[in-house]
């Protein structure tokens, strides 16, 4: 490996670090959004367990990769049933009961020679506002910060990465926060992450304390019914640091019914995502390719994410308008 000096190592880790995306980036998120937002915890009345691998530019040696496995429930100790509205209208009401979901996330995120490991617990609260759902969600999360020190060689022996000073290892907790709008055709969600904005101590003062950001994000989408069985959804994605750096997600999504899905993306600062899925009973595949309109193509086979999930409920005990993945 190339011998780099510990000032370019800091700049890079933390210029491009702190100062952006210092969170995993998903392109399946519109699947499975308590990746994002705690406030979806057992909002569509299912159990389900999803497992998402992501490899950044494949080709490029220490590029990006992150893997997560994500469990959200819904506590329900009361099935819900139909009540009749008219004669042509039935639709699923809740009892006083069943109102809270859980969710439980860990990942492990790295970056060149930094990684995060981390996990998350989230409580969240459902309330009905006639036929619409709005939820609350709070989480608990920590995470191991880690410099891959040892993967490194230097000319000069004295440097500050090889010396005790440096923590190379820093544990952080942290929470996030999230509110979710759910109706039979459109969502909308805002949710900040890590709240605390906890500082970093790396080292010494001649290497300073590295601050985590807040993170926002702000999601909407909407169906529109096609033909029999296909919809239509187009949806966003806002993102934003606590410095104002922002990215745009705008996204287009069709499926028939649950089994079958494709969609396309375009990711401000130049990607375009290509998705697919399908459904077998229970189980749910999905696949999706960032094509990156940079230079960096011209050395990387694009980046691959893979999505693995399950659900169980597919009963009285789920709400029956959201027939939707």
């Amino acid at each position: 490996m190339k011998k780099i000096h510990v000032v370019a190592i800091l700049f890079l880790l933390f210029t491009a670090g702190i100062k952006a995306q210092q969170l995993p980036l998903y392109s399946q998120y519109m699947f499975n959004k308590f990746l994002i937002n705690p406030a979806v915890a057992g909002s569509d009345g299912y159990s389900s367990f999803n497992l998402t691998a992501r490899e950044q530019w494949i080709g490029i040696d220490k590029s990006p990769r992150t893997h997560s496995l994500s469990y959200q429930t819904r506590i329900l100790k009361r099935s819900y049933i139909i009540r009749s509205k008219s004669v042509k209208r039935k639709t699923f009401s809740p009892g006083t009961e069943g109102r809270v979901g859980i969710g439980a996330y860990v990942f492990d995120d790295r970056n060149g020679l930094i990684s995060r490991t981390g996990f998350q617990f989230t409580y969240a609260y459902h309330i009905w506002l006639d036929e619409t759902q709005l939820s609350f969600g709070l989480s608990g999360t920590a995470f191991q910060f880690r410099i891959n020190a040892e993967e490194l060689t230097f000319y000069d022996k004295s440097e500050p990465l090889l010396s005790d000073d440096l923590r190379k290892t820093i544990f952080v907790p942290d929470a996030n926060f999230g509110v979710y709008l759910l109706n039979s055709r459109y969502h909308l969600g805002f949710s900040v992450a890590q709240l605390f904005q906890s500082y970093l101590k790396i080292g010494n003062a001649g290497l300073g304390d590295y601050r985590i950001l807040r993170h926002y994000y702000l999601s909407g989408g909407y169906i529109f019914p096609l033909q029999k069985d296909y919809f239509l959804e187009p949806s966003i994605l806002i993102k934003t640091t606590e410095d104002l750096l922002y990215q745009i997600d705008f996204n287009a999504k069709v499926q028939y019914k649950e089994d079958y899905w494709v969609g396309l993306s375009y990711r401000t600062g130049g990607a375009v995502v290509l998705l697919a899925g399908v459904r077998l009973d229970k189980f749910y595949f999905g696949y999706a390719f960032d094509y990156t309109l940079s230079s960096i193509m011209k050395h990387s086979l694009g980046s691959h994410e893979f999505m693995v999930a399950v659900k169980f409920g597919d009963n009285a005990r789920r709400y029956r308008w959201i027939d939707r993945y």
